[in-house]
């Protein structure tokens, strides 16, 4: 990473420039998704290779990181950081810029859903979308130290 970056918007998007990074945090805020193959499975498709690429990348940038180090390569799950948890309201943002340019027969009953509720009240939907991941985050931080004890 370029750590000679002097203007904080050409910091961030070094960081959060690509589409891959911000769908997969993305993801894993809005949709608690935390394995490889989760990530796999989203509409957007990305390529094996590439999540690989942005997922080290992302631990680079001190966003995500693996939850646990001793895990398989199959059952790895990566959680986000305090810092990747500060883009939360970039991703909302994001929504908020052109969540009305797509016609709603595009979208399915779980995004019209999604839609409602961030046009019906975006702060009530992030707060909401960030204590449920840290509920999540937390479950599986336990979940973790359980097995580490026996």
């Amino acid at each position: 990473m370029n750590l000679n970056l002097t203007c904080a918007i050409a910091r961030s998007t070094h960081l959060l420039g690509d589409k891959w990074s911000l769908l997969i945090l993305r993801d894993m805020l809005l949709h608690k998704k935390s394995r490889f193959k989760e990530f796999i499975e989203s509409k957007e498709k990305i390529a094996t290779n590439i999540l690989t690429n942005r997922i080290k990348n992302l631990i680079d940038a001190d966003l995500i990181t693996l939850l646990d180090i001793n895990s398989t390569k199959k059952s790895r799950r990566y959680i986000v950081t305090d810092k990747g948890m500060l883009t939360l309201p970039i991703i909302m943002e994001l929504y908020m810029f052109s969540i009305n340019d797509i016609a709603e027969s595009n979208l399915n009953e779980q995004q019209l859903h999604i839609k409602q509720q961030i046009l019906s009240n975006r702060e009530l939907f992030e707060s909401t979308k960030r204590i449920d991941y840290l509920a999540f985050k937390k479950g599986l931080l336990s979940d973790i130290r359980e097995k580490q004890l026996v």
